[in-house]
């Protein structure tokens, strides 16, 4: 049976209120940025079966964002890929020419994410804390015309122009990300 997820209506406007320091710093640079958005309020969301409803609600499909790293702990990944591929640590290393990679800790997502499981992305680097993160985008993402995600939340995603994330976004906090075919 297909679990119901509350999905409120469509906002273009920024929450009332925030429920991290990134949450809010996310819609401050939305708003620097003048990146328009459309946004909805869910019940918490963990996984991407769990996203469905928030994609029907909002006409496109969510990213999937992983936080991945080496086995010694000091490369991290920001991996963000198409919500409905299955990800291939051997796959995703051998594109990048790395040793395999597993996923971070929960606790490591925090502390450098400033997020928790199910909350990771790419407004992340927007945090001091994400600065030596390598991101890493799937081409099929930079190929969509929208790039759905969360906002730094498990109970807030956002829809934005994928073309506002990766000429506007990226440029602003600095980062050269590494696309893949996977």
């Amino acid at each position: 049976m297909k679990k119901m997820v509350f999905v409120s209506e469509v906002f273009t406007s920024v929450p009332i209120t925030y429920s991290t320091p990134l949450q809010e710093k996310v819609y401050q640079v939305l708003q620097t940025l003048e990146m328009t958005f459309q946004r909805v309020e869910t019940d918490e969301v963990i996984t991407m079966a769990d996203c469905q409803q928030i994609n029907e609600r909002l006409t496109m499909d969510m990213v999937k964002t992983l936080f991945l790293c080496n086995r010694q702990k000091t490369n991290f990944y920001l991996f963000v890929t198409c919500g409905d591929k299955l990800f291939q640590a051997k796959a995703f290393s051998q594109a990048l020419e790395i040793p395999r990679v597993s996923f971070a800790a929960p606790e490591q997502m925090s502390e450098i994410l400033g997020t928790k499981i199910g909350a990771a992305t790419i407004f992340s680097l927007l945090l001091k804390e994400a600065g030596n993160v390598q991101l890493v985008l799937d081409q099929a993402i930079c190929d969509q015309d929208n790039y759905g995600c969360s906002d730094g939340t498990t109970t807030g995603y956002l829809k934005l122009a994928t073309e506002d994330i990766l000429q506007k976004f990226l440029p602003y906090v600095n980062q050269q990300p590494k696309i893949i075919t996977i």
